[in-house]
């Protein structure tokens, strides 16, 4: 089965360590609630934001969850210490689109995905069948990966902290790139694989008027 999806916006953003300006400021304005917010939630509110996206459902994939909050979790067990009531709260992996969809008041489905290396692969393919009763749909896909001592145990990935959204909608019109399991991407920017198939199609995005793809499932 075959389904050509339009782009009709993309964003994406990244930084070897942390990103520096999120405009988290002036999207969240309470400060109780930006205070909670974690690396993964501030990226999902700019990215959604960038792309025109506040109403709908919404897919949202990431590899590693919330790797910081867990990583905190486990240092206060290990040093015998209470866990932080909000690390509890935001060390799922659904964390970053829940705050999303409260700030918005966006009552629409929202589904989480984390497949290893594939994971903006099986968020375009969820996003495509989800796409076929004819709604624009926000596909989403963050990596927060700036741990302490992470250097230690990291010797494949440059780019720590990233993220990739398209807003996208089901169409007829013929396709200009295709997308399926087998394709190979040259990763030029040293981005972890679980979003390198979004950000290769944001990418060619910004070069054209018209980008659609097609999605093998």
């Amino acid at each position: 089965m075959k389904i050509n999806l339009e782009i009709l916006e993309s964003a994406y953003v990244y930084a070897p360590k942390e990103i520096e300006d999120l405009h988290t400021k002036e999207l969240v304005p309470k400060m109780m609630t930006r205070r909670r917010l974690t690396r993964a939630a501030k990226m999902a509110i700019y990215l959604a934001d960038k792309v025109s996206f506040s109403s709908g459902r919404v897919v949202y994939g990431s590899s590693f969850g919330e790797l910081d909050v867990t990583a905190k979790i486990l240092e206060a067990i290990h040093q015998n210490e209470s866990i932080s009531p909000t690390h509890f709260q935001n060390s799922v992996y659904n964390t970053a689109v829940s705050y999303l969809s409260m700030l918005d008041g966006n009552e629409s489905e929202m589904m989480t995905i984390s497949s290893g290396d594939k994971t903006a692969l099986n968020v375009l393919k969820a996003g495509a069948i989800k796409a076929l009763d004819g709604d624009t749909l926000l596909l989403l896909v963050t990596e927060t990966l700036n741990i302490d001592k992470l250097e230690e145990v990291n010797d494949c990935i440059d780019v720590l902290e990233c993220g990739v959204a398209l807003k996208v909608r089901l169409t007829n019109k013929a396709a200009n790139q295709k997308i399926h399991a087998a394709m190979k991407l040259k990763n030029v920017e040293g981005l972890p694989l679980s979003l390198l198939t979004m950000f290769d199609i944001a990418q060619r995005n910004e070069k054209s008027k018209s980008h659609i793809i097609e999605l093998e499932l």
